[in-house]
């Protein structure tokens, strides 16, 4: 393939990465930038899975206080439903 040319089936970022007058050393630099940027989204990945657990943990918890509440107003509302009759 001619430099600059898109070769088939590569990414598209492919082509401008190697287009004229690309030396090894600026490759290598976008290389180890994009490794950083991967490192970090990891990272990051990683941050919001454990939020995501605890923001789990927490829907559970209200939901069973919900549910504890709801048991309450049954309760007290059962005696109120039986003398209007509904």
């Amino acid at each position: 393939a001619e430099e600059g040319a898109p070769l088939d089936g590569s990414p598209p970022d492919h082509s401008y990465s190697l287009s004229s007058g690309t030396t090894s050393e600026e490759l290598l630099r976008k290389l180890n930038e994009q490794r950083d940027i991967i490192a970090l989204l990891e990272v990051k990945m990683k941050e919001m899975k454990g939020s995501i657990r605890r923001l789990r943990l927490a829907e559970a918890q209200l939901r069973e206080e919900i549910r504890e509440k709801d048991r309450l107003l049954h309760a007290a509302s059962a005696g109120t439903r039986k003398r209007h009759g509904l």
